[in-house]
């Protein structure tokens, strides 16, 4: 994979309560595109920080349906990626790439 190609497999990390309960045993949530398998998101965090991933969890969750002011819409489905590091890895969010 390119490089661009890397920056597209990783949408966002997710900054949550449970993601902050998940750093605590070597895990990271990021928000990937829809299409992304496994191995493109493992080999995107490989290579984009420079740690070792042992394992990539994926959840697709569906966009709910939202009403405002008096209008039905629907919220985005996203998909999650829970990235389980190394030991002695670590990912820090807050700085960037």
């Amino acid at each position: 994979m390119s490089k661009a190609k890397y920056y597209d497999a990783i949408v966002a990390p997710i900054i949550t309560e449970k993601a902050t309960i998940l750093s605590e045993y070597n895990q990271v949530v990021f928000e990937v595109p829809l299409a992304t398998t496994k191995a493109e998101i493992k080999e995107a965090i490989e290579q984009l920080f420079k740690v070792s991933v042992t394992a990539v969890n994926t959840m697709r969750q569906k966009g709910k349906t939202k009403r405002f002011r008096g209008h039905a819409g629907r919220r985005k489905d996203i998909k999650k990626a829970v990235v389980t590091l190394k030991d002695g890895d670590a990912i820090d969010i807050a700085t960037g790439l």
